[in-house]
């Protein structure tokens, strides 16, 4: 399986749709559907049932997945692409714009 570009707690910044502009950590990755979920980008309303967690029920609102290729890691106030550098014997990701690791 490749290593993701975009990992659990990244800060990214939606480039496209609805939610353009958007920055926000990533709360998870789907490798496999090619998916992210970023907080505060792409909301959407649900209609809950009252439960033992909810017991009001209602109308809640909360992020949606968003395709991967919608979002660009932000490193140092700037979006920027990212790439992969062996170190040693390591994989690591390394920021295109600055060269910096991330």
């Amino acid at each position: 399986m490749a290593t993701s570009k975009i990992k659990t707690g990244d800060l990214v910044r939606v480039i496209t749709g609805k939610s353009k502009g958007v920055e926000g950590k990533v709360k998870s990755v789907d490798v496999k559907n090619h998916r992210v979920v970023v907080e505060g980008a792409n909301m959407i309303t649900k209609h809950m049932k009252p439960s033992v967690q909810n017991q009001n029920g209602g109308i809640v609102r909360q992020e949606a997945a968003l395709d991967i290729s919608n979002v660009m890691l932000v490193s140092d106030g700037k979006t920027t692409r990212v790439g992969f550098k062996t170190e040693g014997d390591k994989k690591v990701r390394v920021a295109k714009k600055t060269g910096k690791t991330i």
